[in-house]
Order: structure tokens, then sequence, then C-alpha cells
């Protein structure tokens, strides 16, 4: 379905993965009650079958998981691969899978205080972080949007409220340590106003420090 999707996007789809770190949310749509460890080599397992299947030529796979016979993935990804986001940083059971199947890690946001650390172990694999934002117009909303980005979303870690200049000199700080992406949640869940401002006042100036992806 990935490889579809690609082929109908022209090459644009980025598959953003992760093993599940959270049982809570698990348990609520009732997927699974295996432990992280199991969860983690499954996961690994299905992403060595994923790279065989955008090969596009038939194959064998018996594993701890997954048996397959003569299975085959078609149509073939636009570049040969569709690019994989692992997301998570844990250095047991995440980071080992970026370094070996990712074409970017995602940083979660409540493990930026850590990314340099943990990206000593993501291998060639490019970093995109999550940020949650809150965003003002002018300098006199700036408190109320950081009361309310904060209220919703301060829970989750590497929190940027403030003016254009002010989120844009915490982004472009990012890219300057070698990020390359960014995953954004804005404090009012993007709304069209927000977005514009976004992106016509901070995105110009993080995008003239590097080449980024922002989504």
């Amino acid at each position: 379905m990935a490889a579809t999707l690609d082929v109908i996007s022209e090459g644009r789809l980025e598959l953003g993965i992760g093993w599940g770190s959270a049982p809570a949310e698990l348990g609520i749509y009732g997927i699974s009650d295996d432990t992280p460890s199991q969860r983690s080599s499954r996961l690994a397992e299905g992403l060595t079958i994923l790279e065989a299947m955008f090969t596009g030529e038939r194959f064998d796979h018996d594993g701890e998981f997954f048996h397959l016979a003569g299975a085959v993935g078609r149509p073939r990804p636009v570049s040969g691969r569709v690019p994989v986001h692992i997301g998570g940083a844990g250095p047991t059971l995440t980071m080992p899978l970026v370094a070996r199947h990712a074409d970017w890690w995602n940083c979660p946001s409540y493990a930026i205080d850590e990314r340099r650390q943990r990206q000593r172990l993501s291998g060639s694999a490019r970093v995109s972080v999550q940020r949650p934002i809150g965003l003002a117009v002018t300098d006199s909303d700036a408190e109320e949007v950081t009361a309310l980005a904060t209220h919703r979303l301060g829970r989750w870690g590497g929190l940027v409220t403030g003016t254009a200049d002010q989120v844009a000199d915490v982004l472009c700080r990012d890219a300057a340590e070698g990020v390359e992406g960014f995953v954004l949640t804005f404090h009012d869940f993007g709304q069209e106003a927000t977005l514009r401002h976004f992106m016509a006042e901070v995105a110009p100036r993080v995008r003239d420090d590097a080449s980024l992806v922002i989504e």
C-alpha cells in the first residue's frame, strides 16, 4: 500500500513508523499486549521484509513473527524505496533500528534535550525533530499564546513559544546543530491563519539557514 501511494503521489510519500511505546494507547485500540522487546523485534523484522518488498523481486522469509513464501511487492516505489522515518529515542530498543533501517530519525519532543547524545546512535539517518509551537502574531498576544501552548502542549517537552522571530531563533539553532526536518504541532492545532503566518514569517528564515523539510 505504501508503494502504491508513493507511485500515485509521484514519489512524495515518506513512511513514519515506530514500535509502539505507549501501552495505554495500544490497549485502547486492542493492538497488542506484547512486551516492549517483542514489539521492537516485530518492527525490526517488519522493516527487513519491507526492504525486500521494495525490490519488486520475489522472496521468502521465515522469521520469528512473519513467514512469507514467494512474496513480491509491486509496484516498486518511484525512487526504489519509500523513505522510512523511525520515531523514538530509546537507546536499547529504538536507536538500533534507526541505525540499521531508517532514512530519517524523528526525535520526539520529549527527547529534545538528549538529541545530540542519541544522534550518535542514529547511524547515517538524517535527523528530524518534533516541536510543539506556540506562535504569536504580535508581542501583545505572546503571553496569551504561550499560556495556551503550555496548557495544551507543555507536557510534551521541547515547547517553543513567542513571536515569529523568537520561534525562528530556536528552529535555526536546531538546524545549525544538524537537524534537517521539523514535524510541528501548533498551539491552535494548525488554524489556517497560524500556518500562513508561520510559512510567511518563520519558514523562509529557517530555510535560509539550511535545506529543510517542514511538515
